[in-house]
């Protein structure tokens, strides 16, 4: 798994995330605010599925 998701990707992926995990914990959102376990996971992680079958990549390249 060659990592996809750059470095500002991943901190907007993990504060979406830990934000509605938060307001789903509070009852807040309801049980939607669980799906923010795939923006976590995806940041924490730095490998989108999604990303990978479209060939997308926000990562900084190396010339």
């Amino acid at each position: 798994m060659k990592a996809n998701v750059g470095s500002t990707d991943r901190i907007v992926r993990i504060l979406v995330g830990l934000v509605l995990i938060g307001l789903a914990a509070t009852g807040s959102i309801g049980l939607w605010g669980w799906l923010g376990l795939v923006p976590l996971a995806t940041g924490v992680v730095g490998w989108c599925p999604p990303y990978a079958m479209l060939g997308i990549s926000t990562c900084k390249t190396r010339n």
